[in-house]
């Protein structure tokens, strides 16, 4: 996670959390000027677009007051869907079992992008198996990781 993905999480996770859902997480996407933040919440009776757009509304009023992003940037507020994103170590450990798609900030073993079965989660590492070879993989190179919905 970034500085400011870190910083936007402290800042909204309250409010969010307010509203009755759980912050699962939040990504910040910059493709040149039109850059985007992605929202995902998430409630055990899951996510209903009503709901999405409430959170929506607070975490935009929250965003105009403190103003953390500079640039121009598009707000989405969604439910972590199939192909679920991991961003914290107790979404890893959960997922445990699981077929996961990791892409890392830093190459490791000669490779940046990852698929497999998530192993195990120890401290601040995972294992991840891929083709019958088992992979450590510390959290904090994880640039993003999602499970891989069966359908």
């Amino acid at each position: 996670m970034t500085k400011l993905e870190q910083e936007l999480t402290a800042m909204l996770e309250p409010a969010v959390e307010a509203l009755g859902f759980e912050l699962l997480g939040l990504e910040f996407v910059q493709a040149g000027r039109h850059s985007t933040l992605r929202v995902y919440i998430e409630h055990e009776n899951g996510i209903t677009v009503d709901n999405c757009a409430d959170v929506s509304r607070q975490v935009s009023a929250i965003l105009d007051v403190e103003d953390p992003i500079t640039n121009e940037y598009d707000l989405e507020v969604s439910s972590p869907g199939v192909d679920r994103p991991l961003f914290k170590q107790a979404h890893y450990e959960k997922a445990q079992g699981e077929e996961v798609r990791v892409r890392t900030k830093l190459p490791q073993d000669g490779r940046r992008n990852f698929k497999g079965d998530l192993v195990a989660v120890s401290g601040d590492m995972i294992t991840i198996s891929v083709d019958g070879a088992e992979h450590l993989i510390m959290l904090s190179n994880i640039e993003r990781a999602n499970i891989i919905a069966k359908l």
